[in-house]
């Protein structure tokens, strides 16, 4: 088989001379062809090689480019990281501040409907009429004590209590 494929290359040589390099290859692949034992395919076996004992060359401009390398990308990590907790940090202040917006306004509520329940309890003709039904007259003069030991017929000055805002 190679004494065949020698002397087509050699035939082949004088062509390539004459002729263009798109009529050597097709030679060639035609002398190929006529080289096989028919439609069989070719067989190709494994070779096993040992590298065991082969050593790696030490190359300082590699390890020294890899080293930049790995501390550019670990610093890239980095800042993404940072990018990355402040953006979810962000996110999560303003879950809480919705959340204390939405507790604020229901404490509001709250305190409107708490007022709105001490103005209906105490109100004087609401109190007369219990203290009616329950057979209660008018004090009489004299017959109030306040708390603070003061005299109950002295003249009260008015004061303003302005409630603290929350």
């Amino acid at each position: 088989m190679a004494t065949m494929t020698a002397a087509g290359m050699g035939q082949m040589g004088m062509r390539s001379r004459t002729g263009s390099m798109a009529e050597r290859n097709r030679g060639l692949f035609d002398l190929q062809r006529k080289a096989r034992r028919g439609p069989t395919p070719e067989v190709f076996f494994a070779k096993h090689i040992d590298n065991s004992r082969i050593v790696k060359a030490d190359d300082p401009v590699r390890r020294r480019e890899m080293r930049t390398f790995t501390a550019v990308m670990g610093i890239l990590f980095v800042l993404v990281m940072v990018y990355v907790w402040q953006h979810f940090s962000a996110i999560e202040v303003g879950y809480s501040v919705e959340a204390q917006k939405v507790q604020m306004e229901q404490m509001r509520e709250e305190n409107r409907q708490l007022r709105l329940t001490e103005a209906q309890l105490t109100d004087p003709g609401r109190i007369d009429r219990i203290a009616k039904q329950l057979g209660l007259d008018v004090p009489q003069p004299g017959q109030v004590v306040r708390s603070d030991g003061g005299d109950p017929n002295a003249p009260v000055l008015a004061q303003v209590n302005t409630p603290a805002m929350q």
